[in-house]
């Protein structure tokens, strides 16, 4: 294979792994540690995608614009956490229902108070020659992978990360050994829904906004967290790499859709072969491997 076509293939990764992740890390964190079906994930994007666009249109900085687009997905999760989610939680079928009619509404409601379209922004850093390609998706890559190393030492590192898992797996427990329950759940709600504000804001000068702009991400986002499986982090590093890799090798070849073909094809395969995700797989070898020592 030639130089310039590895340059390609490597490129088609990098883009499509930062995409899967940054799509993917927000629904994996409330549906992972909080056990919430968020179909309404696409919306959160959305918020934080038309924060940013009209922000810019107001004239604030690109930078700038992004943290008052993760800001306001924040404060719209805060606040649906505090009057309904949180009303949810042990009830997984009813959070599926309730967050479908969120996202129904917030649509609505987006196309009757802003139209059917958002402004324009320009991709910034102009391009990368060597592959003919916006410099702007390399920043999306350094990006997906920086939130991926912060959520890790986030929730294994530090004493909030202990209490919040601590809450999720043994919330009785946790409470009797004084852990504020209600409070980590809020505030794992408001890390999710900030991540999923910070896609939508990063996307945003890259992809057109409009009141559907949320359904881009949600066939990648929810396809990765069930092949992933249930550690929430590695499984998301582990499924993005795996099913990048398909969609960039089929893309690379045939096109992007048939990219986004072969990776449902892969995950269809995966989740067959592999009932609880990949890590799901790492533990059973895991645990044998132990038996047999």
């Amino acid at each position: 294979m030639a130089a310039t076509e590895l340059l390609g293939l490597g490129f088609e990764f990098v883009e499509i792994f930062a995409f899967i992740v940054l799509a993917t890390v927000g629904l994996a964190v409330i549906f992972g540690m909080m056990g919430i079906i968020n179909l309404a994930h696409g919306e959160f994007i959305l918020v934080g995608a038309y924060a940013t666009t009209f922000a810019v249109a107001a004239g604030v900085p690109l930078a700038l614009a992004i943290a008052l687009g993760v800001l306001a997905t924040t404060a719209f999760g805060l606040v649906l956490e505090r009057f309904i989610i949180r009303r949810l939680y042990g009830r997984l079928l009813d959070s599926m229902v309730v967050t479908w009619g969120i996202s129904i509404v917030v649509i609505q409601l987006v196309r009757i108070v802003f139209g059917n379209s958002a402004p324009g922004i320009g991709i910034p850093f102009g391009e990368v020659s060597a592959v003919d390609a916006p410099t702007y998706y390399f920043v999306l890559a350094v990006i997906a992978v920086s939130v991926l190393a912060g959520l890790y030492a986030l929730f294994m590192w530090t004493d909030f990360g202990v209490r919040a898992r601590a809450t999720m797996q043994d919330e009785a427990t946790a409470r009797s050994m004084g852990v504020d329950t209600e409070r980590m759940y809020t505030a794992t709600f408001g890390i999710g829904s900030a991540l999923a504000g910070l896609t939508g804001a990063l996307y945003a000068p890259v992809l057109t906004v409009t009141p559907e702009y949320g359904s881009t991400f949600l066939v990648e986002a929810f396809v990765t967290v069930v092949v992933g499986g249930s550690s929430v982090l590695v499984g998301t590093i582990l499924a993005s790499g795996f099913l990048g890799s398909v969609n960039a090798a089929v893309t690379n070849v045939a096109g992007t859709f048939m990219g986004q073909v072969a990776m449902l094809v892969a995950a269809i395969v995966a989740i067959r072969l592999m009932p609880d995700g990949i890590t799901g797989l790492l533990e059973d070898v895991r645990q044998k491997w132990g038996e047999s020592e």
